[in-house]
């Protein structure tokens, strides 16, 4: 129960990163944690142990092998969700789910009518929160399971591989997690994120991202005297927002399908400002997106005078198919591994972004793996022990197939 232990421990650490931040991290309780682990993989014996300035850890775990291996490394986030509280989390272990309700904490109800997902892990370990906060195994358990392997390959000198890096990192949960890897230094040929869902997942598409912000100018008369001449911003922002097609918006869409979102409006009579996001898996489908924004706000300003709207649109992360496409080795080593390892695969296609896609785009091919936690970024987030037992099994197993990728 080494692995468990583990990862109860880390949620002990309140990782709560901010969206409104410009710090790096951008929250320092992070900092408490990321020292903890730096210290942890000192302790484990790992090589080339070190915490940069903005609390990125690096470290290695030496080859055991003389022949020629790629560098290969993992990778995981320590931050937690800003949508719901990560501090003082009770983790408690549901022995043997038999399915049915779960009580968090008096009137907190976790069920299978409600989440259905549950009954995937009927007869298992359930590890769930009081009800009160968010685990955090988003990305908790995948540390604990990238850690808990290591240290497998450590104690087992008989299963060969090459040098492996390990990498973790703050604030992804904010869209800032890659930002600051340096990825020179962590010096792989591939790598792979442990920070996906349930059992079996494998991720290499993802969406392409942008931002966009509106600003409406109005103008202000006092309402007695208002014809002709009161330019209503709060109006015009509703009037913007209701150029955007219904069909395209998260409520209604899945899989593939791209959407705009409306983050939030700020308005009065006088000034208006709209935030959206902007998301399709497709390039040519994403910049035709952002050109139907441009052309709502043109012809905004056809009907109430040029300048009445501008929007500023700019661009996030792109979907990391496009870098993981020439490189197909890194995506059948994982299915080859989740064979080996008796899990089934379930190639999806991510509905945001993962740390992975900034770094693909960098040079680093880096798809994404499954951890386990189901719920995230909520307070009926849970993990299944034998999925994160499962998930070490696939990344030791990686690790071997690599020691004989080039034979």
């Amino acid at each position: 129960m080494e692995l468990v232990e583990r990862f109860i421990n880390y949620t002990k650490f309140d990782t709560q990163s901010a969206e409104e931040s410009q710090s790096v991290p951008s929250t320092s309780k992070q900092l408490i944690f990321a020292r903890y682990l730096k210290e942890e993989l000192e302790r484990e014996g790992f090589s080339e142990v070190e915490m940069d300035e903005n609390g990125y850890i690096y470290a290695t775990l030496k080859a055991n092998t003389r022949k020629q291996v790629p560098t290969i490394g993992f990778i995981s986030h320590y931050d937690t969700s800003p949508d719901a509280s990560g501090a003082n989390v009770n983790a408690r272990i549901v022995a043997n789910y038999d399915g049915g309700d779960i009580e968090l904490s008096p009137g907190i109800i976790s069920s299978p009518t409600r989440f259905p997902e549950l009954l995937r892990h009927k007869g298992e370990d359930l590890i769930v929160t009081d009800g009160t906060t968010l685990l955090g195994a988003d990305d908790k358990a995948g540390i604990a399971e990238i850690v808990q392997a290591m240290c497998y390959l450590r104690d087992h000198d008989d299963l060969e591989h090459g040098d492996i890096r390990v990498g973790f990192n703050p604030d992804e949960e904010i869209g800032m997690g890659a930002h600051h890897f340096n990825v020179e230094k962590f010096g792989c040929e591939w790598a792979y994120t442990i920070d996906g869902g349930d059992l079996g997942e494998l991720e290499y598409e993802n969406f392409n991202a942008a931002g966009a912000k509106v600003h409406i100018k109005g103008v202000s008369v006092h309402t007695g005297y208002a014809k002709g001449k009161m330019v209503n911003a709060s109006r015009l922002a509703c009037e913007f927002n209701n150029m955007i097609p219904a069909t395209d918006i998260p409520e209604t869409t899945d899989g593939y399908q791209g959407f705009y979102h409306l983050l939030s409006i700020e308005s009065r009579c006088e000034e208006a400002r709209l935030s959206y996001i902007i998301r399709d898996h497709d390039r040519d489908r994403f910049n035709d997106r952002k050109q139907f924004m441009e052309e709502c706000a043109a012809k905004m300003n056809e009907t109430y005078g040029e300048g009445t709207v501008t929007i500023d649109i700019k661009d996030q992360y792109y979907n990391m198919k496009e870098k993981i496409d020439p490189n197909m080795h890194v995506i059948d080593l994982v299915l080859h591994a989740m064979q080996s390892c008796d899990v089934p695969p379930r190639v999806e296609p991510i509905r945001g972004g993962t740390d992975g896609a900034h770094l693909s785009f960098r040079g680093l091919p880096c798809p994404n793996i499954f951890a386990g936690g189901v719920n995230f970024h909520g307070p009926y987030e849970f993990v299944s022990i034998q999925v994160m037992e499962k998930a070490v099994q696939v990344i030791v197993k990686i690790c071997q197939l690599t020691a004989s990728y080039n034979d």
